[in-house]
């Protein structure tokens, strides 16, 4: 089971952006052996390893002179089963959608409001993903990740993985650990999530009065289909900035000049701002320069209309954080990783 290690390849199939950069070194693993060889491979030739999954969470700015190593491995099984409670466990390199709905067919619920979301099962727990009311966290079992720095295994409880708003462990230490295998408890009942965002309206105009976990999917593919591109039709990585969360304080000050502000009271007394309200009330909402812009309907995307590079993204996106800093006194974080 040797590495097929490829040099100077073009990383433009390999992130949703579309940036044509290379990658001096990439090879694509599907097993904890190949794992461990692709590791042993960058300290021999002392060179940075690059771990990759669908792509869907960069933004290439350069040729990246490392060892890309995109993550493969397939493979979805059933760990236990009580009848009410199901652990399943994903392989790392699994699509997260097909993953979805592959759930969805075994008659489990959970996933069902984190449907469409582009990007493979191993990348999900690094951002804590989520939508429409529901994070990873909260169908978390656990995950297997491997130390670069030892090669050997360790299991992740739901405590050990840190989950914040889009952030985890993972996220804060990237240069530590692989994840090569993530579980979920998923449930047999129907015990759905449907008042975040137009969900619960969008049943109704479909004239579903019970829906399932899988009538719950559809209209939120319906509902993302209609506001995010196709990467595959118009380069993006999906939302690009985080919703920023701000005390109470900037909120109501916002609120006064901006009555129709869109913000949700958090736990701590903190509210979570609508980036993209902000972003689009700042004007910025179709904005295009060359091939870089922002999404003609909706303001949290930036799009790549076909030859843009990373720099020229980057600076855009730079252009609209000092814009909404300027304007409102809030920072907006990027979401995607910059390399």
């Amino acid at each position: 089971m040797s590495l097929h290690i490829r040099e100077q390849v073009s990383l433009k199939p390999f992130n949703t952006f579309g940036i044509d950069v290379k990658a001096r070194w990439f090879v694509e693993v599907d097993s904890d052996e190949q794992v461990r060889q692709a590791l042993a491979w960058v300290r021999e030739h002392q060179v940075v390893l690059l771990p990759i999954g669908g792509g869907s969470n960069l933004l290439l700015t350069g040729d990246l002179n490392a060892l890309v190593m995109r993550m493969a491995s397939r493979g979805v099984q059933v760990l236990s089963d009580d009848g009410q409670q199901v652990v399943v466990e994903a392989q790392a390199g699994e699509p997260w959608h097909p993953f979805v709905l592959q759930t969805l067919a075994m008659g489990l619920a959970g996933l069902e409001n984190l449907s469409l979301i582009p990007g493979t099962v191993g990348a999900a727990p690094m951002q804590n993903i989520g939508a429409y009311g529901v994070e990873i966290k909260d169908v978390f079992a656990g995950l297997t990740a491997m130390d670069r720095q030892s090669g050997e295994l360790r299991d992740f409880s739901l405590a050990d993985c840190g989950f914040g708003y889009r952030d985890s462990l993972f996220k804060r230490e990237p240069g530590r650990w692989l994840i090569l295998r993530v579980r979920f408890t998923l449930i047999r009942a129907v015990q759905l999530h449907l008042d975040y965002g137009p969900v619960r309206q969008r049943l109704a105009e479909q004239g579903i009065s019970a829906p399932t976990p899988s009538d719950v999917s559809a209209a939120i593919c319906s509902i993302r289909r209609e506001k995010l591109p196709d990467p595959a039709e118009l380069g993006n990585a999906g939302s690009f900035f985080k919703n920023p969360v701000v005390p109470a304080a900037v909120a109501e000050q916002i609120k006064a000049d901006h009555a129709d502000l869109v913000g949700y009271p958090q736990a701590d007394g903190q509210v979570k701002l609508a980036a993209g309200w902000l972003i689009e009330r700042a004007g910025w909402k179709g904005f295009r320069e060359g091939d870089a812009g922002v999404h003609r309907l909706q303001s949290l995307v930036l799009v790549n209309y076909g030859s843009a590079t990373g720099q020229q993204l980057q600076a855009l996106a730079a252009r609209i954080q000092a814009d909404i800093f300027a304007r409102f006194g809030v920072h907006l974080e990027m979401e995607p990783n910059l390399y």
